[in-house]
């Protein structure tokens, strides 16, 4: 009792030494004035009130100083605070603001004053942004998010409480962190930053994913990013997207007029905002933002809305309007469950810089310094800029006590003995042993794993089982994950065993090391272009068996590392057996008068001429993965790699076959692969994939080591995008061991076109269009052009795509329609 009485009056003692300015911002009838922007006068020294109106503003000595308390919709009111003592106590009440209007009379075919404040805004737009081109900041972070109604379970599977967050409806806190840091940023998307500090609720050993780095929202661009490009009110082509209304007008502390704007989207369905935009008078500088969207409109159908607010502040000794706050608030449900969050960030103690010293920014981003995410209740009390609410401050103690006994071993131990219970049926369905507190588990998968049931007709019917083992250290960034394989055929009365083990030693340079061998059974094209389900329903429902296979009795190693920033190496060596096989079933479950064709890709009608003779061979792979610019984040347990998109990826690799069992089947490969993604403002996502490859003295290698194109005669796609695959070239009818090339073009307008029209605008479509080529000797180059549309579904479910496809190879080959539904790539 006397520990819980000295503990509660130390963080009572600390919520209340460091709030050298405290107090509460409410209305005259006594309400709270939530996220009020406090700052001192002619400083960038400033805070922001938390959702209750309560605020804390730290200041370096005692004196007098006057504090601004500004709030949208009302009175910006100053006040004088002579310190003597801390902390200093000072409660404002704000009222509300007398809005104006100029006398005149808008007759109705005469423009609203709002367009010519906007046409200004947007002319003098540059010149606004580049005043905050280059600057060093203090920056916080707050995030939060709460669920509701949340079930036990979710299609069969136990969902939890998610370490205490849910109470007993499925409501309450998922996750909530801070984030306290010093940041250097450069227009457009240079940054340094150096996170000092770091909380988050229920985890101490976690880091809080609120860098400032994914906070430019910048309303002076003309497209602000949110997965999507959504348009600015004052871009350069704004007045195509929206209307605009002047409200009002009203003067700041500084004797400016603000212009209070409504902005009003033309058409619903384009990547828009509405609500209000604040203009300041003669310099058009931004003044406040208060904008929302919906989430159909950034295509993220399960997000019901988005809201933005932005607070600027004005200091007259650098004449710089610099925003000090941002707000962003969303709210998202799906299957009845509800989710709501919120973003807090504070920018303060700006130093402007007209230049930055060579080297300040480097691919590093940011960098959490050793033990940010060990700072006690007294460092977070002196330096957190906005005050907890009642519900986070529960949060915190009641996770954080969860925690303590969650990550005991008493508890984990218990758990694991209720969860670890054997029942005979788990023979059947599979059985899984944990152990909780030292980090791993090891499964058995049972005899009768569905998942994995599937039908071709060198196997006929065929599933899985077998054991895996995993273990993990969060402290080392090790991985280990250890899995054996028992594959059956019941026509070909055949069962199949292989193992592998993975191990990754770090999170620094991610170096792994592997290990695999046994038997499978493989297609011809290492990419497995048909996929287990697809094949099944295919060759039962349409007697089309597609997939070709042969028989491979192997053991393989393999190494790989960042070896420097973006550069990934990788090797390989496997020695493997190679045999045919032939169909062994002709079995369907809809009867039709077509023949199986035989598992020889090369001669399906032939069941007798197999399609390799027996072999084995030896393979080395070397190869690398180039990321240009590649940008990371430094972790005290490890690095965060974050692809730079403004540069190609390449990727570059050497194999040789040696060792044949007989010459012949052996050679060199050498491949490269360019992989380049660009959106073009508002106008859609371009995407480009480039292949080429040499074979050198392979003039009889086995057709197992062909290079092999993802063809497609299913008229099933299962991709986001079609850069990997010709959607009506015939498996293995262009296989080569020679050189090829290949490229693939994909351009989705992200409703760009779409919206635009009316009645099909509410369909929510997006027009995609492509072009793919494929180029070997010997041949006239095969190319298909596509049309469809992407994002079609109902309501919040958008899973399917169709494309129109025609084909050319020496003339018109075949064209027809290729429906896409993603989900199977998730169910794959």
């Amino acid at each position: 009792m006397t520990r819980q009485f000295y503990l509660i009056a130390l963080l009572l003692l600390s919520a209340t030494v460091f709030a050298q300015i405290k107090g509460k911002v409410t209305d005259k009838a006594g309400q709270p004035v939530p996220y009020t922007t406090v700052i001192i006068e002619n400083t960038y020294n400033g805070t922001s009130a938390n959702e209750n109106g309560l605020f804390e503003l730290i200041v370096k000595e005692k004196g007098k100083y006057t504090v601004i308390f500004q709030s949208l919709g009302y009175k910006t009111k100053k006040m004088t605070a002579d310190i003597q003592a801390f902390p200093h106590t000072m409660n404002v009440v704000l009222e509300d603001e007398n809005y104006t209007l100029s006398e005149m009379i808008i007759k109705p075919n005469k423009e609203d004053p709002a367009y010519e404040i906007i046409r200004n805004a947007i002319k003098n737009r540059k010149i606004n942004s580049g005043k905050t081109d280059r600057f060093e900041a203090d920056f916080y972070s707050r995030g939060i998010f709460r669920a509701k109604n949340v079930p036990k379970k979710f299609l069969g599977m136990e969902i939890g409480d998610f370490d205490g967050a849910l109470d007993s409806t499925g409501t309450g806190i998922l996750y909530l962190s801070e984030t306290v840091s010093k940041i250097a940023f450069e227009k457009p998307n240079k940054i340094k930053e150096e996170i000092i500090a770091s909380k988050v609720s229920g985890n101490d050993n976690g880091f809080s994913f609120n860098t400032a780095q994914g906070t430019n929202y910048d309303f002076y661009a003309n497209y602000v990013d949110m997965g999507i490009n959504m348009v600015s009110p004052i871009a350069d082509n704004a007045m195509s997207y929206y209307k605009y209304k002047l409200e009002s007008i009203f003067t700041d502390n500084h004797n400016q007029l603000i212009n209070k704007i409504k902005v009003i989207a033309k058409r619903d369905k384009e990547p828009v905002f509405e609500g209000y935009i604040y203009i300041v008078e003669d310099t058009w500088a931004i003044y406040a933002i208060d904008l929302n969207s919906k989430g159909y409109r950034m295509q993220q159908p399960i997000l019901e809305y988005i809201a933005f607010t932005q607070n600027f502040n004005y200091n007259p000794n650098t004449r710089i309007w610099a925003k000090n706050q941002q707000t962003i608030d969303f709210k998202a449900s799906i299957f009845g469950m509800g989710f709501t969050g919120k973003f807090t960030h504070v920018f303060s103690n700006y130093v402007f810089k007209d230049q930055f010293e060579k080297k300040t920014f480097t691919n590093e981003i940011a960098k959490i310094v050793k033990d940010a995410n060990k700072k006690d209740t007294i460092y977070w009390n002196e330096n957190r800029p906005v005050p907890l609410t009642d519900e986070e401050i529960g949060d915190y103690h009641k996770k954080d006590s969860i925690q303590t006994i969650r990550k005991s071993q008493v508890y984990m131990d218990s758990l694991d003995r209720k969860g670890n219970k054997f029942k005979f049926l788990k023979i059947f369905t599979g059985y899984t042993y944990k152990d909780s507190y030292h980090n791993w588990s090891a499964s058995y998968k049972g005899v009768l794993d569905v998942t994995s049931l599937g039908f071709n007709t060198v196997q006929g019917w065929n599933l899985d089982s077998g054991f895996s083992f995993t273990k993990r250290n969060e402290d080392k960034g090790t991985y280990t994950f250890i899995n054996s394989t028992f594959n059956y055929g019941f026509a070909e009365d055949r069962l199949r065993v292989n193992g592998s083990i993975y191990h990754r030693f770090n999170t620094t340079n991610y170096a792994t090391a592997s290990a695999s061998g046994g038997s499978s059974i493989n297609q011809f094209n290492p990419a497995n272009p048909i996929s287990n389900l697809i094949n099944s329903i295919s060759t039962l429902f349409f007697k089309d068996n597609y997939a070709k296979y042969y028989n491979k009795e192997f053991i393989k190693l393999g190494y790989s590392q960042n070896i420097l920033n973006g550069v990934t190496a990788n090797g390989s060596i496997e020695y493997s057996a190679r045999k045919p096989l032939f169909n062994n079933t002709d079995y369907v479950l809809i009867k039709n008068d077509k023949d199986y064709t035989s598992n020889n890709p090369l001669l399906p009608y032939d069941n007798t001429t197999p399609a390799i003779v027996k072999h084995n061979l030896v393979k080395a792979n070397i190869g690398a993965r180039i990321r240009f610019d590649n940008k990371y984040i430094t972790r005290p347990d490890g690095k965060i790699n974050i692809p730079n998109n403004d540069y190609p990826t390449l990727s570059i690799g050497y194999e040789k076959g040696f060792a044949g069992s007989e010459d012949i089947y052996n050679y060199d490969f050498l491949s490269a692969l360019v992989d380049y993604d660009k959106t073009f403002g508002n106008k859609g996502d371009f995407a480009i994939r480039l292949k080429a490859g040499q074979f050198f003295n392979a003039e009889n290698i086995s057709f197992v080591d062909y290079k092999h194109f993802n063809g497609n005669q299913t008229h099933v796609g299962t991709a986001d995008k079609y850069l990997n695959v010709f959607n009506m070239l015939p498996y293995y009818s262009n296989s080569t061991n020679d050189a090829y090339f290949e490229m693939h073009m994909e351009h989705n307008d992200k409703g760009f076109i779409m919206n635009k029209i009316p009645l099909i605008n509410k369909l929510q479509w997006n027009l995609v269009a492509g072009f793919h080529m494929l180029n070997i000797p010997n041949f006239k180059p095969y190319q298909e052009y596509t049309v469809g549309f992407d994002n079609m579904g109902f309501g919040k479910f958008r899973l399917f795509r169709f494309d129109y496809v025609r084909s050319y190879q020496d003339g018109f080959q075949t064209d027809g329609v290729v429906f896409g539904l993603k989900i199977l790539n998730m169910l794959n």
